[in-house]
């Protein structure tokens, strides 16, 4: 059976033709709707009324609480169905949507997203302030959570997954993201995406607000402390951005206070900046990484930085002196791609073994 979670807070109006429509998209199926309300308006009496008439309708009414994500886990537990949906009340989620979702889920996929952000999908519901707004929530979450990188549109409010994604899983979300909690933290092998159009919304006006979006910002923080492989890498770009403060001062002293060469200062500068990263990432990114002995990664660490810094140069040289891109946003690419090259072979190469031996040991952390 398939339970379709609602959270809702002051959507009197909204209730009855969202139902209706659910109703008649899934004519045919096993499913039970089931609301989570925390209003203070007359939305609970309108969902006493549709659970008296409907018995496919559930609703729980929580009192003194608030929260999207808090509400969606609380009908996750009372959830009856083995597939579970998640969708908003205020009706930019089409609920013509939810058989495309369920035929993915029954044709082998653990967990599917209504997605804005595919081929045929749309995000006209949403104002041009709110578009920017969601568009860099959406590339702050990709780019700190591995996970969610693949995810076209991870902040999705609209999507369905087999109960057994969550099985065994403490959910603890913070704010309305709750599909980021499901990504990071849910057992999936097989998620995709299939195209809707966000509608404009009806009714009362839209609950986003400054709190929430701080919230957010709080619960990506949370989700990156308790994800090793995610808290590694920023560990390790945090080590780098000490490393130019270390390369700078020595260039300075070499140049100012024993006049030296500017090439010799500037190899010297990044030997030492080179070797305070490797002590850094060795007693802080890797740190219960020792299987190497130190000489070993000392060597691999600095063929690794070397490597580095020639794919810095190439891809500063082709974006400047080929495709005639300003040098400081070359240079800027060069440095994205030579810090991606430099973690992932420090994390399989210098440090690899040990960084094995622990996704052996803890599956789920990786």
């Amino acid at each position: 059976m398939l339970t379709v979670v609602i959270p809702t807070f002051n959507e009197e109006h909204n209730i009855i033709p969202l139902t209706e429509r659910i109703c008649e998209s899934l004519k045919g199926k096993e499913f039970e709707i089931l609301f989570v309300d925390d209003s203070t308006d007359a939305t609970t009496e309108v969902l006493e009324g549709l659970s008296r008439n409907n018995p496919r309708v559930r609703f729980i009414h929580r009192h003194n609480q608030r929260g999207l994500a808090t509400a969606v886990v609380e009908g996750f537990r009372a959830a009856r169905g083995e597939v579970l949906a998640v969708m908003d009340a205020d009706l930019q989620h089409p609920p013509e949507v939810l058989p495309r979702l369920l035929d993915s889920i029954e044709t082998g996929n653990d967990l599917v997203i209504a997605s804005r952000f595919v081929p045929g999908g749309k995000d006209g519901g949403l104002t041009p302030l709110r578009r920017v707004i969601s568009l860099t929530a959406r590339l702050i979450g990709r780019l700190a959570l591995k996970k969610v990188r693949p995810i076209n549109d991870p902040l999705s409010g609209f999507f369905m997954f087999k109960k057994e994604v969550i099985e065994d899983v403490k959910l603890s979300p913070l704010g309305w993201k709750i599909l980021l909690e499901v990504l990071v933290r849910g057992n999936y092998q097989h998620p995709a995406e299939v195209p809707y159009a966000f509608e404009r919304r009806r009714g009362n006006h839209s609950k986003m607000s400054l709190t929430e979006q701080v919230n957010y910002l709080r619960h990506l923080v949370r989700l990156v402390s308790s994800s090793p492989e995610d808290l590694r890498f920023w560990k390790f770009c945090l080590v780098g951005t000490t490393g130019v403060g270390v390369n700078m001062f020595f260039f300075m002293l070499f140049t100012r206070l024993f006049s030296l060469d500017v090439i010799l200062s500037a190899l010297l500068a990044t030997s030492l900046a080179i070797f305070g990263n490797f002590l850094l990432n060795d007693l802080y990114t890797w740190a219960q990484q020792k299987e190497d002995h130190l000489l070993g990664r000392v060597i691999k660490f600095y063929l690794c930085s070397g490597a580095g810094m020639v794919i810095n140069v190439a891809v500063l040289s082709a974006l400047h002196c080929y495709l005639r891109i300003p040098a400081i946003l070359a240079n800027g690419a060069g440095i994205i791609a030579s810090t991606a090259w430099n973690y992932y072979a420090n994390n399989r190469w210098t440090w690899g073994s040990a960084t094995s031996r622990l996704a052996n040991e803890n599956p789920d952390s990786q």
